[in-house]
């Protein structure tokens, strides 16, 4: 009876461990699209919503989420960032060591007062950046980031038209995923996990 014992430990022992390393040995696949070559994130630094400057650096060993995207969105922008906002609620502690931006692309009425206020409806981690709208264009064009104004004015109201992508910078500050903006909770939380290591 003691021989069937150890047996049948052994056997789960050595069941689990074989597991261990075959999850291992798998490589983790991603809901975006991973850059075969990453390269370091390019550099800005922009004001915050609370006045504070920041700059994806400032979060090394941490994951960044960036976003380009306006508070008057009617549909995209809300609904990445409520879908990164539940994914990060799915992956609890680890939360706390992925952040995310989202950098105006109409700084004409994303005041810091305005873009405190609609950040907050997602998440009180999530960081709006405005700034200089030339300094924005630049920053845009070096993530291959394109935005445009229609017709309209701040009083009768406009829609800009931008790219949607959400991109993930790594721990080791490289830009290492590019999202599609119909990205889910469900899709990206367990990436946010590998990406942390």
């Amino acid at each position: 009876m003691r021989r069937l014992l150890i047996a049948v430990v052994a056997i789960v022992v050595v069941g689990a461990a074989g597991f261990a390393v075959a999850r291992q040995l798998r490589p983790h696949l991603y809901a975006g699209t991973v850059l075969q070559s990453p390269q370091p994130a390019p550099e800005f630094t922009l004001t915050t919503h609370n006045g504070d400057q920041v700059s994806p650096r400032d979060f090394g060993g941490d994951v960044v989420l960036l976003y380009f995207g306006y508070t008057h969105c009617p549909d995209v922008c809300p609904l990445t960032l409520s879908n990164v906002a539940k994914a990060l609620d799915r992956i609890g502690f680890d939360a706390e060591r992925v952040q995310l931006m989202m950098i105006t692309v109409d700084p004409e009425r994303d005041t810091p007062e305005v873009l405190d206020d609609y950040m907050g409806h997602f998440d009180e981690t999530f960081l709006g950046l405005g700034g200089d709208p030339d300094e924005i264009a630049r920053i845009a064009a070096l993530y291959g980031v394109f935005y445009r104004a229609n017709e309209g004015d701040v009083e009768t109201g406009y829609v800009v038209d931008h790219t949607a992508t959400l991109m993930a910078i790594d721990p080791t500050g490289a830009l290492r995923v590019v999202y599609s903006p119909e990205i889910g909770a469900e899709a990206l939380a367990p990436d946010l996990k590998e990406l942390l290591g």
